[in-house]
């Protein structure tokens, strides 16, 4: 997959950029995103599996272990499929941003922010990719371990599942952290019938202590 235009705005919000960002920050994203881009490949894997929503968590076809939590059990309710996804810029991606820390640190976190906007740009386009071939009248938006009561300890699971490692060089480390770096691991929930696709709430997202968007008095657009 090549990428497209990187949002430049939503990285300067993950850089704490309050408003516009003034042009020393600008040129540094504009380096950073042609160099992402001229330079990155993403890839991606995915898995349809039958699921069923129990007392115990929700129940995957796919994997041994069920997803704990109440707010995965109210996030697939009335589901009975499900789509599990992991994406990732690679290996390159790390590395273009630890090069750049060893002489220039803002360039590096200009490279950081605009691989972050980067990878959810690549998990949004899989999404429409799969959706393009696969059956779903409707669906809910993704959902990752480490969201909410979700236990990130799950992404072992979801990687061994879509046999990632093999596929798109994804890993994981005894801590649970992705490798490479800006990856992302999902489920989406498929349903006959309509349900919930609300905001995101800020209120069970891991993220709400120390989120940029939150930092800069705003939300992010999930």
């Amino acid at each position: 997959m090549e990428l497209l235009p990187i949002s430049k705005a939503e990285a300067a919000r993950y850089m704490g950029v309050k408003g516009e960002p003034d042009s020393a920050v600008a040129e540094l994203l504009d380096r950073a995103e042609k160099q992402v881009r001229e330079t990155l490949r993403p890839k991606y894997v995915y898995l349809e599996t039958d699921m069923t929503v129990t007392d115990g968590g929700v129940l995957l076809s796919a994997m041994s272990e069920p997803l704990t939590g109440e707010d995965i059990k109210r996030h697939m309710k009335g589901c009975n499929k499900a789509v599990l996804l992991a994406a990732t810029l690679s290996q390159e991606a790390d590395k273009l941003i630890r090069q750049a820390a060893v002489t220039d640190m803002a360039y590096s976190l200009a490279l950081d922010c605009i691989c972050s906007a980067a990878i959810e740009q690549v998990c949004d386009r899989a999404e429409e990719e799969i959706f393009a071939r696969e059956a779903a009248t409707y669906r809910t938006w993704r959902f990752s371990p480490g969201y909410g009561d979700l236990p990130i300890t799950l992404q072992r699971g979801f990687l061994l599942a879509l046999n990632a490692q093999r596929r798109i060089g994804l890993t994981v480390t005894d801590s649970s952290l992705l490798i490479p770096s800006k990856s992302v691991t999902a489920v989406i929930g498929i349903s006959d019938s309509p349900v919930e696709r609300g905001r995101r709430s800020c209120a069970i997202c891991t993220m709400k202590d120390s989120c940029a968007y939150r930092l800069s008095g705003s939300i992010c657009k999930k």
